[in-house]
């Protein structure tokens, strides 16, 4: 059974930092491009950053572009989302999102985890 879980998440203060990491089970972690979304309260799921599955490339939304990195290990099936000088409006589930780089529609997420931002 495939499994994507997320750690990391937390309480921050504005200005401060979290590093998330989503550890991939029963997939060839390797062959999948990986992505970060989050969803904030009441509002739709949009995408954060997304990495090439050799992690050549990567791409952010305008809204993290300078403050947020994502990197991979393909030897620990693990995805990451460093996050820097952290705003309130980063506040959000944070999901990670596999997809399979020969067939879009192999796609797996996981459940998510909670970041807050607030002083």
């Amino acid at each position: 059974q495939v499994q994507l879980v997320e750690s990391g998440g937390g309480l921050v203060q504005p200005g401060g930092s979290l590093r998330l990491s989503c550890v991939a089970s029963s997939i060839t972690f390797s062959n999948y491009a990986m992505s970060w979304y989050h969803q904030p309260p009441g509002k739709e799921r949009e995408l954060v950053a997304d990495i090439t599955y050799d992690g050549n490339s990567t791409n952010y939304a305008d809204s993290v572009k300078g403050r947020f990195t994502i990197s991979r290990d393909n030897a620990k099936n693990t995805v990451y989302l460093q996050m820097n000088s952290l705003k309130p409006e980063d506040t959000a589930v944070y999901c990670c999102h596999a997809v399979y780089r020969l067939r879009v529609s192999i796609n797996y997420w996981g459940q998510g985890t909670q970041v807050t931002v607030s002083s």
